[in-house]
């Protein structure tokens, strides 16, 4: 978001309220259609277009889950990325535990989905996702959490247990006030095409995967 005078407002503080909440049953990967509350906002840091999505029965503490829009994984169900079997886990999960999905509209941790194809390309020549990431002049993750907190706070919560392998997801909302009680781990979805790529995350940023339980 902009203020009046074209600077960028990066108040980790400042206020979102919800705009709209609105039903909208899902039938994403379920046999039953999930009961989700589809929650758009006003005021966000980065000015873009996340959702929350209320599933399951409200709770003091809920489950949340920070996941990160993958249009080849979310969508078309590429087998490069563990995604999708993400987010189906995630709205089953939340939905029986009851919480909330912030889908965050930051393709390719946040270089967006050109940039993504762009860095799968060099993959295929050998770099892994970090690597590629880096011969295109890019950081290994540009993602920000401060508007998924403005999000929690907007919607009453300041307290959550967390559905993560990834640790930056806890230090940031920590560090933006978000108190996380307890990190739950998502499955590891492990495939032929996806293993280097999950190989990378638990070596080079620590994300909580152990493959060596996972057959390929």
């Amino acid at each position: 978001m902009q203020d009046v005078t074209g600077i960028p407002d990066t108040d980790p503080t400042r206020h979102a309220t919800v705009r709209t909440e609105v039903r909208v049953p899902l039938g994403f990967g379920h046999e039953m259609p999930l009961d989700a509350r589809m929650v758009t906002f006003d005021g966000l840091l980065d000015g873009k277009e996340h959702l929350a999505l209320r599933l399951g029965q409200p709770q003091d503490v809920p489950l949340v889950r920070l996941h990160s829009e993958c249009l080849t994984g979310d969508l078309f169900g590429s087998a490069r990325c563990d995604c999708g079997p993400q987010l189906s886990e995630a709205l089953q999960l939340i939905t029986d535990r009851g919480g909330i999905l912030l889908y965050l509209r930051q393709e390719g941790r946040g270089i967006g989905l050109y940039n993504k194809l762009d860095a799968y390309h060099l993959q295929d020549t050998g770099l892994d996702t970090y690597e590629a990431n880096r011969a295109l002049g890019l950081e290994d993750d540009l993602r920000d959490y401060a508007s998924a907190a403005q999000m929690l706070r907007a919607v009453g919560h300041t307290e959550i247990d967390l559905l993560t392998n990834n640790p930056d997801k806890v230090r940031q909302l920590v560090a933006l006030g978000i108190k996380v009680r307890n990190v739950v781990r998502t499955g590891v979805f492990r495939t032929r095409h996806n293993s280097s790529y999950l190989s990378a995350k638990a070596s080079k940023t620590l994300h909580t995967i152990e493959l060596e339980e996972q057959t390929a």
